[in-house]
C-alpha cells in the first residue's frame, strides 16, 4: 500500500509532463508561465517535506499518511474541473502539500521497518521500481488520455487510485506500527522558506519579461534571501527545529543533499523540456510523446529493482551514483543536439535510455547516502530534508533554465529564424545547461564522499550488507 501511495505521486508528476502544451492551448499559458504548473507543486511538496516528516514522528505516521492521501486525491479531483490557471494553479499546490505528506511518510515508514542494510537497499529498490514504473504508467496513460478524453482526465484518474489507497492502509496498516512522539510542530518555518523558494522561483521566471537587472527581479530575490536568512536563523535557534542544522555535520548528508538539489535540477528540467521538443519541435501527439517517454522509463525501473541493489551491496554508494549522473549528463548532451527534424531512433531514443540508465542506477545510492546514519527516531525528518533537495532543486533549476531557454529562443527570434529552429536553439542551451549540472553532481560525489570500504568476493556473498559501509 505504500508502494501504491508513491505510485500515485510519480503518476501524477510524469503524466502532466505530457499534457502540458494541451494545457497552456485550453487555459491560455505562456510557455514561462506553463513552467508553473509543474514549478507551484514542486515548491508547495518541498516546501512542505520538512513539516510533514516532522508530523509523521509527531503525531503518528499511519495517521499522517492517511491525511495527505486525502488531502491529495481531492486536490486532484479540483485540478480535474479547472477551468482557469488560477484555479488550477492552486488545485496543484494543495497537491503538492498533499504528495509531500505521502511521500516522505511513506518513506519514513519504509526506512523504520526495514532496519538491515541488505534489507533497506531492497526495499529502497522496490521503491525505486515503482517511481519509474509509475512513470512509464503516467507517460504513457496521459498520452491515451489526452487524445482519447482531454487533459482534465490526467488529474480525475487520481481519485479512484487514491480512495483505494485510503480503503487498504485502514484495512491493512495496523496503528501499532507507527508511534506519536513528543514535541512540536513549526509550522512557521515550514510557511517561511516554502514562501522563500517560491517568491524566488517567480522572480526568475518573470525576469525575462522586466529584466534581469529590474528593480522588481532585485527585490524580489532580496525579499527571498531575507526570508531564507530568516529561516536558517530560526532553525539555529530553536529547541525543536524543523530542519536541524547540525545533521549537515554529517559528511554523507550534506553531500547527498547538495548533489540532490543539482541531479532534480538538471533531470526536472530535462523531462519538462523534453516534452516540449517532442510537441513543439517535431510534432508528436500527446500519445506518442508517451510512447517515447516509455524505454527510458522502463530502463530506470529495471535498474532501480535489480541492478542499482546489487550496485549499491557490492561497491556501496558512491561509484553507481557517480556512473549513473554521468549517463544522465550524457543523456541530456544527447538532446542538445537534436535538430529541428530529428527522428525518434537517431535523436530521442539514444538520449532517453542514456537518462533512464543514470536515473535508474544514482537515485537510490542518493537516498540510501542521506539516510543510513539517521536514527530511526530521525526517520521522517532526514527522509524530508533530502526530498526537499530534490523538489527544491527540481523547482528552482527549472526555473532558471525554462528561463534561459524561453531567453535564448527569443533571441534567436530575432535574427530572424523561424519558431522551430528558435525552439530548438533555446532547448539545447538548457539542455546542455542541465547536463553541466548533472556532471558536477558526479563530480562532487567522487569528490565529497569516500569509497565505501570493499571485501573479498567470498566475504561479500556472505555478507550482502557489505556496500552499505557508513560513509561519514
Amino acid at each position: 500500500m505504500l508502494c501504491l501511495g508513491d505510485l500515485m505521486i510519480v503518476l501524477d508528476t510524469t503524466i502532466v509532463n505530457v499534457a502540458l502544451p494541451s494545457i497552456r492551448t485550453d487555459l491560455g499559458f505562456t510557455q514561462t508561465s506553463l513552467a508553473w504548473v509543474v514549478n507551484i507543486y514542486l515548491l508547495t511538496f518541498g516546501g512542505f517535506l520538512l513539516l510533514a516528516g516532522r508530523m509523521g514522528d509527531l503525531l503518528g505516521h499511519r495517521r499522517v499518511f492517511l491525511a495527505g492521501l486525502a488531502v491529495f486525491t481531492t486536490a486532484s479531483l479540483a485540478c480535474g474541473l479547472a477551468s482557469s490557471p488560477a484555479f488550477l494553479l492552486a488545485g496543484r499546490a494543495v497537491q503538492g502539500l498533499g504528495g509531500a505528506v505521502v511521500s516522505v511518510v511513506a518513506l519514513s515508514l519504509i526506512m523504520t521497518m526495514f532496519t538491515e542494510p541488505a534489507e533497506r537497499a531492497k526495499a529502497m529498490g522496490i521503491i525505486g521500481f515503482v517511481m519509474a514504473g509509475g512513470g512509464s504508467i503516467g507517460v504513457f496513460l496521459g498520452g491515451v488520455l489526452t487524445n482519447v478524453l482531454s487533459w482534465h482526465w490526467i488529474f480525475l484518474v487520481n481519485i479512484p487510485i487514491g480512495a483505494l489507497v485510503i480503503t487498504l492502509c485502514l484495512m491493512l496498516l495496523p496503528a501499532s506500527t507507527t508511534q506519536a512522539g513528543a514535541g512540536c510542530i513549526d509550522v512557521a518555518s515550514a510557511g517561511t522558506v516554502t514562501a522563500a523558494l517560491m517568491i524566488a522561483v517567480y522572480s526568475i521566471t518573470n525576469a525575462n519579461h522586466v529584466g534581469w537587472m529590474s528593480t522588481a527581479t532585485i527585490g524580489l530575490l532580496a525579499i527571498a534571501a531575507t526570508l531564507l536568512a530568516v529561516f536558517l536563523r530560526i532553525q539555529a535557534h530553536s529547541t525543536a527545529p524543523l530542519m536541524p542544522l547540525a545533521l549537515f555535520r554529517l559528511r554523507s548528508v550534506a553531500a547527498a543533499n547538495i548533489i540532490a538539489v543539482l541531479w532534480a535540477s538538471a533531470l526536472f528540467t530535462g523531462f519538462f523540456l523534453s516534452a516540449l521538443y517532442l510537441q513543439l519541435v517535431l510534432g508528436y501527439h500527446p500519445l506518442e510523446v508517451g510512447l517515447a517517454f516509455l524505454p527510458g522509463n522502463v530502463i530506470m525501473g529495471f535498474c532501480s529493482l535489480g541492478v542499482s541493489e546489487q550496485l549499491v551491496l557490492r561497491y556501496g554508494t558512491r561509484a553507481p551514483m557517480a556512473i549513473g549522473l554521468l549517463l544522465v549528463a550524457a543523456g541530456l548532451a544527447a538532446f542538445a543536439r537534436g535538430p529541428v527534424a530529428g527522428s525518434f531512433l537517431a535523436d530521442v531514443l539514444p538520449a532517453m535510455i542514456l537518462i533512464g540508465l543514470g536515473m535508474g542506477m544514482s537515485f537510490n545510492p542518493i537516498l540510501l547516502t542521506a539516510m543510513t546514519e539517521v536514527a530511526p527516531s530521525e526517520a521522517g525528518l532526514a527522509s524530508g530534508v533530502v526530498n526537499t533537495s530534490f523538489m527544491m532543486g527540481g523547482a528552482v533549476g527549472l526555473a532558471v533554465l525554462a528561463s534561459l531557454a524561453e531567453s535564448h529562443t527569443s533571441a534567436l527570434t530575432v535574427t530572424g529564424l523561424n519558431l522551430p529552429a528558435a525552439l530548438t536553439g533555446g532547448f539545447h542551451a538548457a539542455f546542455l545547461a542541465a547536463a553541466v549540472l548533472a556532471a558536477t553532481a558526479a563530480a562532487l560525489g567522487i569528490v565529497l564522499l569516500r569509497p565505501s570500504k570493499r571485501l573479498p568476493r567470498h566475504t561479500a556473498q556472505a555478507s550482502p550488507a557489505v556496500g552499505l559501509v557508513h560513509q561519514r
